[in-house]
């Protein structure tokens, strides 16, 4: 278990962290949330040793962390960190040496990775000749070589396709189920809620929410109807106690605090001239994420 216990850096003015305490469990994947400059990589490169935080700690497995702990860790930073000039495999290989493994280890971890990822025709191209994907698909390869017990990754998914998207979803749900404790940052909080069981955000290096989505979105007592239909659009801001959220043709989002009768809201959907869908809901993580921000 990954564990930062009120860990405060300052950068001269800038409080980049500020008491910042929460986990990340093994077996699970953890969605690291935050606006731009929230404090999500000054954090994660902590763990790594590539920052030292003035005050309080972070520890693996509620030990102090040093060279012998990361040499099991995987880290893919947002800014890619690849030789572009060396091909591929060669460079791979290197890496995963570098992380105290033997030549023939790495090399079997290494074609396994290329074979999944799509990339065991490329093994022997320059990193430079890839396209972003398959630069972006090296590197992550790069991070597991040394089949690391911890996976830290910022920004994972930036400018890939849907494809690659769901590959690399799919392939960290995997390292996941296998014990690892995975913990990536992302900007897209729709990937992140049907990704994760874990969610942390971070707003100007404080954590203002953490722990399991499905706990943190049953303790808040707001709950939200979607409802598709055909025809004329019932007055919802009539009912009480009912929001709405957001209203085109055909379709309306409410928020129904505690106290509203939902009961009633069904008996207003049923008079529209047809329903096609009707949803009673928790928030979603956006609605999550602008409430934590905002308070």
């Amino acid at each position: 278990m990954l564990e930062f216990d009120d860990a405060s850096k300052r950068f001269a003015a800038l409080v980049a962290l500020d008491g910042c305490s929460f986990t990340a469990r093994p077996g699970r994947l953890t969605g690291f949330l935050g606006p731009n400059g929230a404090g999500k990589t000054t954090a994660m490169r902590s763990v790594f040793g590539l920052v030292e935080v003035d005050s309080g700690s972070v520890r693996w497995r509620g030990a102090p962390i040093g060279p012998a702990e990361r040499m099991r860790f995987g880290y893919m930073p947002e800014e890619r960190g690849l030789y572009p000039r060396m091909r591929v495999r060669e460079q791979l290989v290197y890496l995963g040496e570098l992380c105290g493994r033997t030549s023939s280890d790495v090399g079997r971890s290494v074609d396994t990775w290329l074979e999944r990822l799509g990339l065991a025709d490329r093994a022997n191209d320059r990193v430079d000749a890839l396209s972003h994907g398959n630069q972006q698909r090296v590197q992550l390869i790069a991070a597991l070589v040394n089949e690391p017990d911890l996976l830290v990754l910022d920004e994972p998914f930036s400018g890939l396709d849907p494809i690659a998207m769901a590959l690399m979803a799919e392939l960290l749900a995997d390292v996941a189920t296998a014990g690892a404790t995975v913990l990536f940052s992302s900007h897209q909080l729709d990937l992140v809620e049907d990704l994760c069981e874990d969610v942390v955000i971070i707003d100007h290096g404080r954590i203002v929410l953490a722990g399991s989505l499905d706990e943190i979105r049953a303790a808040v007592p707001e709950r939200f109807v979607e409802i598709r239909y055909r025809g004329e659009a019932p007055d919802w801001a009539a009912l009480p106690s009912v929001e709405v959220v957001e209203s085109r043709e055909g379709e309306a989002r409410l928020r129904i605090t505690g106290d509203a009768d939902v009961a009633t809201v069904v008996a207003i959907a049923r008079h529209t001239p047809e329903i096609v869908s009707f949803a009673y809901q928790p928030p979603t993580l956006s609605e999550l994420f602008r409430r934590a921000v905002a308070a």
